[in-house]
């Protein structure tokens, strides 16, 4: 996670909703537009059939109200507005309440095709799809649970396992790969180059190794690892995960391969 941010969190009014002005939603309706194709063509069905179910508005930023009508028949989740950052304890929490937190703020015109944190585009567009899906909202209820047993020192190792399947996942359909994770979904460069692009290392979907592999947030992943199949994710859910982290910690980082990476944006 970014450590500081250039953006103000916006705040809820008294029935929980939040004034966008136009600019905010023409912002919206210029990402949304660019990245429909991408996604048609690139993501994985789990994503695109929660994209269908949410039926997120197209010409404005959705309110997380709205957004969490749809998903709690669905998968009880909720989706709430945050500040811009928040720390792992909260995170990880929230997660193990099946409320997902959204920086309530969207990107500037400056930061359009790249913005380092996280913001509303990201968290609606990008990852509230993959939540109303059962088997990614167990996961990362999951992923919740184990995060608040885990101690300062044993965070980054998990957010390693949210990295590479939630945010920057690739899955197998049929004979082809697809994006399945929410940072792809959201971002203009990364989609296509995660598919295309051959320089890309793309590896089976192991949790020791994920769990050993470092990443930076400044640039087009060179590692991403990929599922099988969506129920791989629930076979995980069944693994003790604080023991796994142990097991990796023991064994140390692989060393980085991103060296003479060019940062994104």
């Amino acid at each position: 996670m970014p450590k500081s941010t250039n953006y103000i969190a916006k705040k809820t009014d008294e029935n929980g909703l939040i004034d966008y002005t136009e600019e905010d939603n023409a912002v919206w309706r210029d990402l949304y537009h660019q990245q429909q194709p991408s996604v048609l063509k690139y993501a994985a069905k789990p994503y695109l059939d929660g994209l269908v179910k949410l039926n997120l508005p197209a010409d404005r930023v959705p309110q997380c109200r709205e957004v969490s009508e749809t998903l709690l028949p669905l998968t009880a989740w909720s989706v709430e507005p945050v500040p811009a950052l928040i720390g792992f304890e909260r995170f990880f929490k929230m997660l193990s309440e099946r409320k997902f937190p959204a920086a309530s703020f969207i990107r500037s015109r400056k930061d359009f095709d790249y913005i380092e944190e996280p913001d509303i585009f990201h968290e609606i567009y990008g990852h509230t799809p993959l939540l109303a899906d059962e088997r990614f909202a167990e996961f990362a209820e999951f992923i919740g649970l184990t995060g608040v047993r885990c101690s300062m020192n044993e965070y980054s190792w998990l957010m390693r396992i949210w990295w590479f399947t939630v945010e920057f996942g690739l899955i197998k359909q049929q004979a082809e790969i697809k994006a399945l994770g929410s940072g792809l979904a959201s971002s203009p460069t990364e989609l296509v180059y995660s598919i295309e692009d051959t320089s890309v290392i793309r590896k089976p979907f192991d949790i020791i190794d994920i769990l050993r592999t470092p990443y930076r947030i400044d640039i087009n992943q060179p590692i991403y690892f990929v599922l099988d199949s969506v129920d791989q994710l629930l076979e995980f859910v069944q693994r003790d995960l604080m023991k796994d982290i142990k097991t990796a910690q023991a064994l140390g980082l692989h060393s980085p391969v991103y060296e003479n990476k060019k940062q994104v944006g």
